[in-house]
């Protein structure tokens, strides 16, 4: 087994019709822009009526059709949010947790020990998060799940990942390993991707494998490194 075999995110997707939610964080193989991406799945009515809206260095989701909106507390939120030279993002309302403690000087890691999992019983969906820091030509990313500790939500397990990339590479954490009930858990490290120089490229190969009956919306960012120009893709299912 080749531990530092970078995979076609493409495979990993492919075939498996419930990832959750997942987040991508890497560099082109070029080494000159920085690489993120956010995507969203759901099964049910209320989760799957959700659009990805653009409103400058910030991605807000908001209902497709708000008549039909059940419970907006776990599925609406920003997942992109920007302060300075810090890119967060993640699949929930801790979006802004981390935004406000970076704000006061205090660290991710920091916001994080405050949050837990989402308490959707039996599933207990992790919350996962990322965040990319630019400075002097380069940036480095961390990544992060927290997630129950047991079939109960007794308590919950904090695990942070912090990298320095490599061109080409990225990773990629995801909320579930696939379909269930309850549905389990994402587990190990965040997995080693490929990523292009082409944007389109990349979006193209996450939107067409992903299960088409439950992806709703993807968001991609190309950051230049050098002048923090980005050039961005946005798919929503609901149009």
């Amino acid at each position: 087994m080749n531990i530092y075999k970078n995979h076609d995110i493409g495979e990993l997707i492919r075939n498996n019709s419930y990832v959750g939610r997942g987040i991508v964080c890497g560099k082109t193989p070029d080494g000159k822009k920085a690489v993120t991406a956010y995507f969203i799945m759901g099964r049910s009515d209320n989760s799957r009526n959700r659009i990805f809206e653009e409103k400058g260095d910030e991605v807000i989701i908001y209902p497709f059709d708000a008549s039909k909106v059940e419970d907006p507390t776990l599925i609406i939120y920003s997942p992109i949010r920007k302060y300075k030279n810090k890119l967060i993002v993640t699949n929930g309302n801790q979006t802004d947790t981390i935004y406000d403690y970076i704000k006061n000087g205090k660290s991710f890691e920091e916001a994080l020990e405050t949050r837990a999992f989402e308490p959707d019983f039996p599933n207990f969906t992790p919350r996962i998060s990322a965040m990319l820091t630019f400075m002097e030509g380069d940036f480095t990313y961390k990544m992060s799940i927290l997630k129950s500790a047991d079939a109960n939500g007794t308590v919950c397990n904090r695990y942070t990942f912090s990298y320095n990339p490599l061109p080409g590479a990225g990773h990629f954490i995801h909320t579930y390993v696939c379909d269930g009930n309850p549905i389990p858990t994402f587990q190990g490290e965040p997995e080693r991707v490929i990523v292009p120089d082409d944007i389109d490229d990349f979006t193209n190969t996450i939107w067409n494998n992903l299960n088409g009956d439950n992806k709703i919306s993807l968001y991609v960012r190309y950051t230049d490194i050098e002048t923090g120009a980005t050039e961005n893709r946005l798919i929503n299912k609901n149009v």
